[in-house]
Parts: structure tokens; C-alpha cells; sequence
């Protein structure tokens, strides 16, 4: 297979260090897969064999893991990467509403890129975040809680002039003492 990528000498420095820290090299397979996908943005099959080659690994077991995890782009994504969860938490508190929300706002189905490459969608399982449903994660990072189409419209006005949103802290709710 022809391979168009190449790590630079900064990433296989960083991809030593990495297996520095394990007495086998197989689990140094997700952090590499991190180093790997910062740099293309992905890890499509032709960066899988990358990361294979250079962890001397089987590529079946690097393209297990790279199609085990969501956080893992198979394919070319968008700038930035807006995942709904449409889990029943946040199905049941609006999920799907916000999903279709920025699916219209933006032109485009779950699973789509715009044409200009800033946005893509997906429908996601569990991101963690139940008693802050509906809610979403922006390319592997930021968490936006509490979706409404307002904050959607803020967060994409925001996205476009290249500034992810401040990270938003969610009190729990505190237990008090019944008599």
C-alpha cells in the first residue's frame, strides 16, 4: 500500500517516549492512534498501516482499535467535529431536536461534512454527561451542556470566527439533610 503519510521527527519522538512507558508496545496503540490523528486530522485505513508500521504491530489489531472507538475519525472530518449524543438521557431531554437543529442550520445530515470543511455531524452514544442533557462534545474536547437552539446558534457564530467556546462548569446538585 502506498503510503502518502509520514510522521515528523517531533512525532516519533513523542511515539518513543510513549512506549517508554509500557513493558509491551500494543498498548502504546491508542496514544500513538492520538499522536497520529492530531497530525492528519484522521486515521483512515492509510494511517492505520502508519501506525502499524511503526509500532510494528499487525495492522488488524491497529484498525481494531481505531474502529472500537468513536473518538477515532476513520475518515477526512471537519474542522471541528460537533458529536450529539442521542442517548435516552438526552434522546429523552431533546437529543434528536438538537441534532436536527444543526443538521438544518448547517446543510448537512449526521455523518456529513459541509462543503466548505469547517463542520461535520455525528450521532453519538453515551458521551457521560446524562444530567446536562441534551449535550454535545466539539472535536474530541469541549463539552456543551444543557443544549438549546440558541446556544447551538452561539456556539456555531462562535466556531466560525475560530473560537471554541470556554469550557462551561455544571454544579451537581448538593444533598441536604431531611429532619
Amino acid at each position: 500500500m502506498a503510503n502518502n503519510y509520514e510522521f515528523t521527527p517531533e512525532d516519533l519522538k513523542e511515539i518513543e517516549t510513549i512506549k517508554a512507558k509500557f513493558p509491551e508496545v500494543m498498548p502504546a496503540t491508542l496514544p500513538t492512534l492520538w499522536v497520529a490523528q492530531r497530525r492528519f486530522g484522521h486515521v483512515e485505513p492509510e494511517v492505520q498501516h502508519l501506525v502499524a508500521e511503526t509500532l510494528d504491530l499487525p495492522v488488524s489489531h491497529v484498525h481494531g482499535v481505531a474502529t472500537f472507538y468513536t473518538q477515532y475519525y476513520k475518515e477526512k472530518m471537519g474542522k471541528y467535529v460537533l458529536d450529539v449524543c442521542t442517548t435516552t438521557s438526552c434522546q429523552l431531554c431533546g437529543g434528536y431536536d438538537m441534532l436536527h437543529y444543526l443538521e438544518n442550520k448547517l446543510g448537512i445530515k449526521a455523518g456529513e461534512t459541509t462543503k466548505d470543511g469547517m463542520f461535520s455531524i455525528q450521532s453519538v452514544e453515551c458521551l457521560g454527561a446524562c444530567g446536562y442533557a441534551p449535550m454535545m462534545q466539539i472535536t474530541n474536547d469541549v463539552y456543551v451542556n444543557n443544549l438549546t437552539e440558541e446556544k447551538l446558534d452561539e456556539v456555531i457564530e462562535s466556531l466560525k470566527a475560530d473560537k471554541m467556546p470556554e469550557f462551561e462548569s455544571v454544579g451537581m446538585p448538593q444533598h441536604t439533610e431531611r429532619s
